[in-house]
């Protein structure tokens, strides 16, 4: 998927548009978070997919999965990502496989 725009949650993009200082405003930690991170950016994006797998997080799995694939992830990564949470979330994170390969796969 080239257009990651496309990837980007209802209710994010909503957001965006009607919030814009807020999103700027979040936009700007998050992009400091990241930069602080020890982690490198593939770390960094399966780590983030395994946190959104326990919290249930499907709606922002399309782009983080694809942000993942960018940063050189592969396919059974990720899904490795999702599923570790599984001994510490439960069943859980079982609900955003099928997302997560659909964003995977799509190209």
């Amino acid at each position: 998927m080239s257009d990651k725009q496309s990837l980007v949650s209802n209710a994010f993009q909503t957001f965006m548009s009607e919030a814009p200082e807020y999103a700027q405003a979040w936009a700007g930690l998050v992009q400091e978070l990241a930069s602080a991170s020890a982690l490198d950016k593939k770390t960094q994006a399966l780590a983030y997919v395994a946190v959104l797998a326990a919290l249930k997080r499907e709606s922002g799995i399309p782009f983080h999965v694809q942000s993942a694939k960018e940063a050189g992830a592969s396919r059974e990564e990720v899904i490795s990502a999702i599923l570790v949470g599984l001994p510490a979330a439960g069943h859980v994170v079982t609900q955003v496989l099928p997302a997560a390969v659909a964003a995977y796969d799509a190209d």
